[in-house]
C-alpha cells in the first residue's frame, strides 16, 4: 500500500448487495436453482465482435455440474447446459463441418430435432483481464421447435470440437443469490 492509498475510497462491489440478480453472479457466489444449491466456481467471457460480449459461469452442486450462459445485450437470455460428447450428438459432425465449412442445418439428439439458429465466430477467455488468454472459436446454436432446449457445438482451432446440451431458463428460476467472500 502506497502512502496516498489511504485517501483512496474503496469503490465496493459493482452490484447492489441488497438486490442481487442473476446478472450479478461472480465466482464464489452461491445460488439456488432447480432444487439445488450451486457455487459459482469459474467465470468465462465471450467476445462476439462489435462490442457484443456474453458471460458463462461454471456452477457446481454437490452432485452436479452445469454451465450457465448469460446474454444481457438486447434482452436477457439465459440457458444452462451440460457438456456432452460431440460424437453422441452426431457421429460425423466434426467431419461434416471440416469438409463443408459449415455445420448441419438440423441435428436429431435426445429424441428431438434441433435447428440451426446462428453461427457465431468469436473469442473465449477464462481470464478476460489478461489479453493473452483469448482463444478463437466458432459456435453454432441449435434450438428445438419449442425453443425450450438448446444444443451448442463449438469448434476450437481446426479439428477440436465440443458440444453442450441444455435448456433455456428464466431469471425467476434462480433464488437466494449470496455473494462470495
Amino acid at each position: 500500500m502506497g502512502i496516498f492509498d489511504v485517501f483512496k475510497k474503496d469503490k465496493g462491489p459493482d452490484y447492489d448487495p441488497a438486490n442481487l440478480k442473476i446478472t450479478d453472479l461472480r465466482p464464489g457466489f452461491i445460488v439456488d436453482f432447480d432444487l439445488k444449491t450451486w457455487e459459482v466456481n469459474e467465470e468465462y467471457e465471450y467476445d462476439w465482435g462489435n462490442n457484443y460480449f456474453t458471460r458463462e459461469f461454471k456452477l457446481e452442486a454437490v452432485d452436479d455440474l452445469i454451465y450457465l450462459f448469460i446474454d444481457d445485450n438486447d434482452e436477457l437470455d439465459i440457458s444452462y447446459s451440460r457438456k456432452v460428447k460431440i460424437r453422441a450428438v452426431g457421429e460425423d459432425i466434426p467431419e461434416h463441418i471440416i469438409k463443408h465449412q459449415e455445420a448441419p442445418k438440423k441435428i436429431h439428439y435426445e429424441g428431438m430435432d434441433f435447428f440451426l439458429d446462428k453461427e457465431s465466430p468469436g473469442y473465449f477467455s477464462d481470464d478476460p483481464k489478461n489479453d493473452d488468454s483469448w482463444t478463437e472459436l466458432i459456435s453454432w446454436d441449435y434450438y428445438d421447435t419449442s425453443e425450450e432446449y438448446i444444443l451448442s457445438i463449438q469448434q476450437w482451432g481446426d479439428k477440436e470440437f465440443d458440444a453442450a446440451f441444455g435448456k433455456v431458463v428464466k431469471p425467476f428460476e434462480f433464488s437466494n443469490i449470496i455473494p462470495g467472500e
